[in-house]
């Protein structure tokens, strides 16, 4: 019979990264498999509109996504917040901004 190694307790299942805005956390989805979706876009100079939507869609949860909605953002702060969700999955939460081209 093969080794079988239980490394649940290794691993994180309760736990998301949050952002806060006006007091309010966002939870952010972390999931590998999403991550894999959307790490393209963090290695372009510049994003496009399209490139910022992908990743909000996969990086924020439906009920994170009504949160940011309600707080009606300029593309530039609705920019500023995706990305600084994503550099929060770095572990950082303090990653360089990029500036999304309209082009």
């Amino acid at each position: 019979m093969a080794r079988v190694i239980d490394i649940t307790e290794k691993l994180n299942f309760e736990e998301r990264p949050r952002i806060k805005i006006k007091g309010e956390e966002i939870e952010i989805n972390d999931a590998a498999v999403d991550m894999l979706k959307i790490m393209p876009q963090l290695t372009k100079r510049k994003l496009k509109p399209d490139d910022i939507n992908l990743m909000y869609k996969t990086l924020f949860p439906e009920e994170s996504q009504k949160k940011i909605e309600s707080f009606r953002l300029n593309f530039e702060d609705f920019s500023t917040v995706v990305l600084q969700a994503a550099a929060a999955l770095d572990g950082d939460g303090e990653g360089e901004t990029q500036t999304p081209t309209t082009t």
